[in-house]
């Protein structure tokens, strides 16, 4: 098992030395844009230090309201337990646009996408080696519980 590594970085070694690839990026990217490009949004953060103790009493805080910019704030503390600290860290998250040069956080789930997606999914069934898996190996939106329960359906199909 290879962690912390880019696996485009060393594909070709990786490929030789795996009997089975867990791929979890971008599935166009894998097949080097074959059939062109999925698209996806990204996300930009900007951080601050407040000098307050508490900003808004829990870790995570979703904005939906079209007139506000970002759509949540993370409070960090609240992860670490570390609540009486004289200030806090927050970071608030912005919908941005993708272009290859930026991490892609969200699949663009359209119809001209998913008709892209299906034509790598089709190549995909031809190599039993890579497993796809994720919101961009899957090409679809997973809240944080179904992607775990996705990873373990997949292990219980390998198994």
């Amino acid at each position: 098992m290879k962690l912390n590594t880019d696996f485009f970085d060393d594909r070709e070694n990786l490929e030789n030395i795996a009997e089975k690839i867990i791929f979890t990026g971008p599935i166009d990217k894998y097949y080097d844009y074959k059939f062109g490009e999925l698209e996806y949004r990204s996300l930009r953060f900007e951080s601050e230090i407040l000098e307050e103790q508490n900003h808004q009493g829990n870790a995570v805080v979703n904005y939906t309201e079209y007139e506000v910019p970002y759509t949540r704030i993370i409070e960090h503390k609240h992860f670490e337990f570390d609540t009486e600290s004289p200030k806090t860290i927050i970071t608030k998250e912005y919908p941005d646009s993708w272009n290859k040069e930026k991490e892609p956080y969200y699949p663009v789930n359209d119809e001209k996408n998913n008709n892209l997606y299906q034509k790598y999914v089709a190549i995909s069934k031809e190599n039993n080696k890579v497993i796809f898996g994720g919101r961009l190996g899957s090409y679809k939106y997973y809240d944080m519980d179904k992607v775990i329960m996705e990873a373990l359906n997949l292990v219980k199909q390998e198994l």
